[in-house]
Parts: C-alpha cells; sequence; structure tokens
C-alpha cells in the first residue's frame, strides 16, 4: 500500500478518499500554520491517487509545480503549504532484485580496434595514408586530422 512521508512519519494511504489539513477531523493532520483547515484531498484512482487541493490559502505543490489537481507518481514531492511531504510505493512486497551475471569483460587495451589505433598514431604520417585503405577506423582518423589541420591552418 503506498505511502505519503510527511515531515519523517509515514501515513500509509489505505482509504478511497484522505483528507489532508490542520484541522482534527482529517484524515491526516499536519499541524502547521501554513497548511489549510482543508488544505487537500487524496483520492484512489485506479491503482494511483489523485491529489486535489482544496483551495487553500498557501497552495499546494508537486514537484515544485503548483496543481489544483494531478495524479500522483511514486517519487513526487510534495508541498502543503510549507510542508514537505513524499509520495512512497509500498516497499513491503519487493522482491530482492536477482544476483547479476558474470560477464568475460575485456580490458580496452586487449581491444583489436584500440590496438590498431595505437599503431596508426606510432606510425610517420606519410605511410599512414597506406593503412586508411585498409581499416575504416584509420580512413576517418586521417580525415578527423586532415580536417583539424585544414582549420588551423585558415586561423
Amino acid at each position: 500500500m503506498p505511502k505519503l512521508i510527511i515531515s519523517g512519519t509515514a501515513h500509509e494511504l489505505a482509504e478511497e478518499l484522505i483528507t489532508i489539513g490542520r484541522a482534527p477531523e482529517n484524515a491526516i493532520v499536519i499541524d502547521d500554520p501554513s497548511v489549510s483547515s482543508r488544505h487537500a484531498q487524496l483520492e484512489l484512482s485506479g491503482e494511483t491517487y489523485r491529489l486535489k487541493d482544496l483551495e487553500s490559502t498557501n497552495g499546494t505543490r508537486v514537484n515544485g509545480i503548483p496543481i489544483m489537481e494531478t495524479v500522483l507518481r511514486f517519487d513526487d514531492r510534495i508541498r502543503f503549504g510549507g510542508v514537505e511531504a513524499r509520495f512512497e510505493p509500498d516497499t513491503r512486497g519487493s522482491q530482492p532484485l536477482p544476483q547479476p551475471e558474470k560477464i568475460e569483460a575485456k580490458p580496452a587495451e586487449s581491444s583489436p580496434s584500440l590496438a590498431r589505433y595505437l599503431s596508426i598514431l606510432q606510425t610517420p604520417l606519410h605511410s599512414r595514408a597506406e593503412t586508411a585503405s585498409k581499416t575504416p577506423l584509420a580512413l576517418s582518423f586521417l580525415v578527423s586530422r586532415a580536417l583539424l589541420y585544414s582549420l588551423s591552418s585558415a586561423a
């Protein structure tokens, strides 16, 4: 069952209609002068809740945006007047993540492409043209070097 966390206190949301405000008749009472007597309400809508501001004095915000009514999503940050809250999923029924599968990975240094690229860098510039015809990577390297050279010469 989802929860509304207000000032560190978790309120389980079990009813279809939940009123929030400063007055004692609300399902969730927030004792703060910035919160109206009947500030907002949560209404169950399918699998989640709709939050509706009840024309409160200081307004209701979700993720920093003032709202009159909106569907809540898990981890939404809600502000009732000056009081912060968070809408959270039920974590009791959560299953632990499966163990990650071991994958054999080669270090980048042993990659044939990297080795080829490094060997191209170490060859003299005049012999790179011959090498470029054998490897697309080398060709792209030479083209980019020529473009940089032409741009730096023009400046």
